[in-house]
């Protein structure tokens, strides 16, 4: 009896651990686009604002 019950409680417990690691791994990628985000933006900012400035003046 005890047997058949920490057999279910173990399957309960094995979906919950998978979604947990599907959870983590979408956190990782969520930092790793934003620091990239921010790495492009800072290295092409100011060229990014001078063509903007640029087409303003020219409009």
């Amino acid at each position: 009896m005890l047997n058949k019950l920490y057999t279910w409680v173990q399957a309960r417990k094995q979906p919950r651990e998978e979604e947990g690691q599907s959870l983590a791994e979408y956190g990782l990628i969520l930092a790793l686009i934003a620091v990239v985000a921010i790495a492009a933006l800072t290295t092409l900012g100011g060229g990014i604002a001078q063509t903007l400035n640029d087409v303003a003046s020219q409009l």
